[in-house]
């Protein structure tokens, strides 16, 4: 049985994604090989040939794959696939975009967001945001799978796997890529951070979310928020941690002014250390967290910056 594992790249990286990822298809068990697609990724192949436990890297370098887009991502996928018992992806907004495409092509069920392996058919995964988990069974041929990564450790970058060039597909005529914006920030990328400072409607407004800033600058962090603080217009969208934000699972998590919403929980809850901040002491973010502090943000915050 051999495994599939789509590799994830941005600016010329491999995706730490990737690495999780890799780890999921080894509790799997099997022969893993890595598909990397896109235009001028030799580097990024050699950074996946590392990872251990990968067999082999395959490569699909061509200008069609430039930009991920679905649809050549897809026919590149589903031209691969039989080759393979499982094809695996990050649940990240580039494997979202492709894998459903991959799935219904070769007309199978995807599983989506996987959290745990019980065997190479049966996967637990979340549901009722993160309420329940179901175990899913798959008696398909073809099982196509995301992977939430922040549920697997990484594996090392101690391997040396072979290296080989896949043949591109057709040129594609079903879309095109126009243009894209990408927000400039020396804070690290919100779902890799290993430090995230998020604030909710207890800041009261987007100028006091400046507040943090300090915080996140000495410990490196990144910053982000709940969704009540995106819809009151505190912070953009990009910044939201929960179930329809980003899924994170840092060495550690300060909430501030967040009430603890179970859709947020849902994004933050497997941090390895969660600290909240809240003048509420019934808020349902305390139940999760491992050190609470009932304190009014506007003292508590400046206090910290301080000391730190």
């Amino acid at each position: 049985m051999s495994i599939l594992v789509l590799a994830e790249h941005h600016d010329g990286q491999l995706a730490g994604a990737t690495a999780h990822v890799v780890a999921a298809a080894r509790e799997i068990g099997g022969d893993i090989d890595v598909l990397v697609a896109g235009e001028n990724v030799v580097a990024i192949a050699e950074a996946a040939a590392k990872l251990e436990g990968v067999s082999k890297v395959r490569v699909a370098d061509a200008a069609v794959y430039a930009h991920q887009l679905a649809e050549p991502m897809g026919d590149l996928l589903a031209g691969l696939a039989d080759a393979y018992g499982h094809v695996l992806a990050a649940a990240s907004t580039h494997g979202k975009n492709v894998m459903p495409r991959l799935a219904a092509l070769k007309d199978v069920s995807q599983i989506s967001e996987i959290i745990a392996v019980e065997s190479a058919d049966t996967f637990k995964r979340p549901i009722y945001a993160g309420n329940a988990i179901a175990t899913v069974q798959s008696e398909e041929a073809l099982k196509v799978i995301t992977v939430r990564a922040t549920a697997f450790e990484a594996v090392a970058e101690t391997g040396g796997a072979d290296i080989e060039a896949v043949e591109a597909g057709a040129d594609n005529a079903l879309s095109s890529f126009v243009d894209e914006q990408l927000e400039q920030s020396d804070r690290p990328e919100l779902g890799a951070a290993k430090v995230v400072v998020s604030g909710g409607r207890g800041m009261g407004s987007g100028e006091n979310f400046q507040l943090l800033d300090g915080i996140a600058d000495k410990l490196g962090a990144a910053i982000g928020a709940s969704r009540a603080a995106v819809d009151a217009g505190f912070v953009p969208n990009d910044m939201q941690v929960g179930q329809t934000g980003k899924i994170v699972a840092p060495e550690l998590y300060i909430a501030v002014g967040i009430s603890g919403a179970i859709q947020h929980l849902a994004g933050m809850k497997d941090s390895k250390v969660i600290v909240a901040i809240n003048k509420d002491e019934e808020a349902p973010i305390f139940q999760v967290a491992d050190y609470g502090l009932v304190a009014d943000l506007f003292e508590a915050l400046p206090e910290l910056e301080q000391k730190l």
